[in-house]
């Protein structure tokens, strides 16, 4: 089963310099760009978008709540209109940036507090879904298996691909931890609650976190440099199945 490994990038804004975009570029076939609202900034978003070109890497929308001093993963009281309207104006600012740079956009996925309250909460899983729609009945949405969000996608007549992280630990119920400073970035356990907890079936899309990219090891018996090699060998072949990345 083909598999797009994915990854968040353009986090970097202003002054502070974020994550390991250039690195990262090498060893993923997707990435979510930062769109100025959670992290990012116009310069910023740019240069990621030129990096992912040069990289051969297809390029998406990755909007977020306005919260730049909580990095998009504190819960907002948005209201549906609102989400739309935040989402729609963060698409078409990347992909104005895109456009410039000879670079078509490829699919959209909610950041942070966004996409899990997407995942759950059917009213704003339409608002994410209307906005990708009246920009671009072509954009892949992507989110959760079972989500609101891709059955919000589904019925808005757009095409959704269902992801999984290699990098994040899952509740019972098939969400995401939101990542806070006292959570880990997997260390072990991680992965094997996304084998035992998370979606092992339906997922087409691999995603990990930009700043941490080889740090994870999604298989215990093989360490992070192994990782790193077997995804540089089956970028965009067949051949990368999921069991690679979510055998415990």
């Amino acid at each position: 089963m083909p598999i797009d490994l994915n990854s968040d990038v353009g986090e970097s804004f202003g002054a502070y310099r974020l994550g390991a975009d250039a690195e990262v570029m090498r060893s993923v076939t997707s990435a979510n760009v930062a769109c100025g609202f959670h992290a990012g900034d116009p310069g910023v978003m740019r240069a990621t978008v030129r990096l992912a070109r040069d990289a051969g890497v297809a390029v998406g929308a990755h909007p977020g709540f306005p919260d730049l001093v909580g990095f998009g993963r504190r819960e907002l009281g948005a209201s549906p209109r609102e989400v739309e309207d935040l989402v729609l104006y963060q698409i078409g600012a990347l992909a104005a940036i895109a456009a410039a740079e000879g670079v078509p956009l490829g699919h959209v996925k909610a950041h942070g507090a966004l996409y899990n309250m997407a995942a759950r909460e059917r009213p704003l899983a339409d608002a994410i879904a209307r906005a990708v729609r009246a920009f671009d009945r072509s954009l892949v949405l992507f989110g959760l298996p079972g989500s609101e969000l891709l059955t919000a996608g589904e019925a808005a007549g757009l095409r959704v691909v269902s992801e999984g992280f290699a990098d994040r630990a899952y509740l019972p119920d098939g969400s995401t931890i939101v990542m806070t400073g006292e959570v880990d970035f997997v260390g072990g356990a991680g992965i094997a609650a996304v084998s035992a907890t998370g979606p092992d079936a339906g997922v087409t899309e691999v995603a990990w976190g930009g700043d941490q990219v080889f740090e994870a090891r999604p298989r215990r018996d093989r360490d992070a440099g192994a990782i790193r090699d077997e995804v540089d060998g089956g970028r965009g072949h067949p051949g990368l199945a999921a069991e690679h990345l979510f055998d415990p």
